[in-house]
């Protein structure tokens, strides 16, 4: 039989989930079942002195395993973090990692829970077209993940994402082994998160579903996954943002940030390659970079989603269908939640344009937008973005 090229595809699911309030009590049981007996718990600084991480400790000692704790993990996190953090894990002979906090923590406590087995260097061992040295599989140590923000879905993904300041560019490290083994999702968790912080890792959810349905090839099960992800954030986040001990409204924001990363292993697309590069050069807030892209890249990548928005239109019950009704959604939902409509108004200029253009077509994520997205395409959606205007 000679196979079509169309229809030839690749799929994997991720991982074993415990969703829903107070299961953090299961995090020795997790341990147990993975066969860890010395954790490593990685977190960030903001997390740091709160209650959630002395909780754990807590509950993690009383449980007699020998923990030690890493929280020396900044936003947007650099490689100094890996190699200090990997460290840590080797002189604490640890067998495991919980990595609990938002994006920045767990995408550090997965590459720590990688590097920690390496011989090579952490840089080298990045996502490259050109190929490099190969992760060794056999010492990838396990991760349990526990989040507490709704957006990254790093929970649910085998990458992480690491900013190389030699460079100032972010790197993607990915391994099938990198995917958390377990992952705790416990409502209760998130309800400290402020306004501001649900809104943008809740758009951040959104951008991941919505990159992936928009994403070329066929992945029947991650559009479904995508179409059902951007409905819980139109239906929860609302409700999230105005009370943050709204606990139903915070556990299915959970599931539709683990939605979107299980979603977009179909891809991504411009939206990622212009957030990631002016985060590794201007250090801003991931997922609120990425909603002041989110208009500019849909006018941009029109005329070949066009058809998808239309499904999208009627799953989302917006009044009106088609690619304009989505794309003014979502206009006014950056606007409800107070949004900049320009980069320019995050104090960004163009002066690192050459750069900026540079580093986004170059980014992994650049190869599945819906449209060719080179260097002339990101220095064209960018001016746009930085003046403000929408129409292409």
């Amino acid at each position: 039989m000679i196979a079509i090229p169309e229809l030839l595809a690749t799929w994997s699911y991720p991982t074993e989930v415990r969703f829903g309030i107070g299961r953090i009590a299961e995090i020795c049981d997790a341990c147990s079942a993975l066969n860890i007996k010395r954790p490593l718990v990685v977190t960030d600084v903001g997390l740091a002195d709160s209650n959630i991480i002395k909780e754990l400790m807590e509950l993690i000692e009383e449980s007699n395993l020998e923990v030690g704790l890493f929280s020396k993990v900044r936003g947007n996190p650099v490689g100094a973090n890996i190699e200090e953090g990997t460290t840590a894990f080797r002189s604490g002979s640890h067998d495991g990692v919980i990595a609990i906090g938002g994006g920045s923590a767990m995408d550090a406590g997965k590459v720590i829970a990688m590097y920690q087995g390496q011989e090579s260097k952490l840089f080298d061992l990045h996502v490259k077209v050109e190929g490099g040295p190969k992760i060794n599989s056999d010492s990838i140590a396990p991760v349990i993940a526990v989040p507490t923000t709704a957006g990254t879905g790093s929970e649910t993904g085998r990458a992480g994402l690491i900013t190389d300041e030699a460079v100032d560019t972010k790197r993607i490290f990915a391994h099938p082994k990198m995917m958390p083994a377990i992952v705790i999702e416990d409502p209760k968790l998130s309800a400290g998160l402020p306004p501001n912080l649900t809104a943008w890792t809740g758009i951040d959810a959104l951008a991941h579903s919505f990159e992936a349905l928009c994403a070329p090839g066929i992945h029947p099960m991650a559009d479904g996954i995508a179409l059902e992800g951007m409905r819980l954030v139109k239906e929860y986040l609302p409700r999230a943002y105005a009370d943050g001990n709204d606990l139903e409204a915070r556990g299915y924001m959970l599931a539709a940030a683990s939605m979107g990363s299980t979603a977009f292993q179909k891809g991504l697309g411009g939206i990622h390659s212009l957030s990631h590069s002016i985060g590794a050069l201007y250090n801003t807030h991931h997922g609120l970079t990425n909603a002041v892209f989110f208009p500019y890249i849909m006018d941009f990548n029109r005329s070949a989603i066009e058809e998808k928005m239309i499904r999208a239109s009627a799953y989302l019950n917006l009044k009106r269908s088609g690619f304009l009704a989505v794309r003014d959604w979502i206009l006014e939902t950056r606007e409800f939640y107070a949004i900049p409509h320009s980069v320019s108004e995050m104090d960004i200029d163009d002066s690192k344009l050459d750069r900026i253009e540079t580093l986004s077509a170059a980014d992994p994520t650049a190869s599945s937008n819906p449209i060719k997205f080179d260097k002339t395409a990101a220095r064209k959606v960018f001016l746009k973005s930085l003046d403000g205007k929408i129409d292409f």
